[in-house]
């Protein structure tokens, strides 16, 4: 009787352990914070065609994040707002560059608090004494920081501004600026802005000498490469691409 209640318990503890031992398959996903909205829908859409699979998301400058992969951050996937750090990537031995490819545009605009009380109504407005803070993404690491300074340093503004200028981590911290009336204007893209359209207004688009791209790739050293792969088709395919373009994104 004894030993066939211990039989019992042993087998109790085995099924009770077996939800213990099994869990999700983990993707980790590095993207650009331009995207967390878009990226945010793309999450949930993959899982449900991926059972068994629990997406990671992490949010930041896509320099920030280069920065993560190099220190060894566990990555699967990243998705930078600009060339420039996918290409760092490529060059340090992250990524193939046959895996990388561009999957959405943007565009960069200046923007204001809804109320605009610093009347600002153009890029030449930046000059006057009517504006005192302008919000940017720091150029060295925030790729609409760098989209914008390139812009100003083309119109021979850039250097006459720099006092007035509120630096940012990332572009949604701009927002965050543009939305709490912390600074008169600020430069964000264009998905950030229409995001916030009840506390930000866009004023112009700035020109650019090339669109904002967005590239995206699986990394070499994947420990879910095969889902790596998986997510960075879905990205691209038409559900993906229809997600994407829900948030404010255009195809490249």
């Amino acid at each position: 009787m004894l030993s066939r209640i211990l039989y019992i318990l042993i087998a109790l503890t085995m099924v009770t352990a077996v939800p213990a031992t099994s869990h999700a398959r983990e993707l980790i996903v590095s993207a650009a914070a331009s995207l967390t909205d878009a990226f945010s829908d793309i999450e949930p859409a993959f899982e449900a065609q991926h059972p068994g699979v629990n997406v990671i998301m992490n949010f930041a400058s896509s320099g920030a994040l280069y920065r993560q992969i190099q220190q060894g951050a566990p990555v699967d996937v990243y998705a930078s707002a600009n060339p420039k750090w996918m290409k760092k990537a490529v060059s340090k031995g992250f990524a193939d560059e046959s895996a990388v490819v561009v999957f959405a545009r943007n565009s960069l605009v200046l923007a204001t608090p809804k109320d605009n009380p610093a009347n600002v109504t153009s890029v030449d407005d930046l000059k006057g004494n009517g504006v005192q803070s302008i919000g940017i993404g720091t150029p060295e690491t925030v790729p609409a920081g760098q989209y914008a300074k390139e812009a100003l340093d083309t119109m021979e503004l850039y250097d006459a501004l720099t006092t007035k200028m509120i630096y940012a981590e990332s572009v949604r911290q701009v927002l965050d600026y543009l939305s709490r009336g912390e600074v008169d204007c600020g430069f964000v893209y264009r998905t950030d802005a229409v995001k916030a359209d009840d506390t930000v207004s866009i004023i112009t688009e700035i020109p650019l000498k090339a669109p904002v791209s967005y590239p995206i790739a699986s990394l070499k050293n994947a420990e879910e490469s095969k889902l790596a792969e998986d997510f960075v088709a879905f990205v691209q395919s038409e559900a993906g691409i229809k997600l994407l373009e829900g948030r404010g994104f255009k195809k490249p």
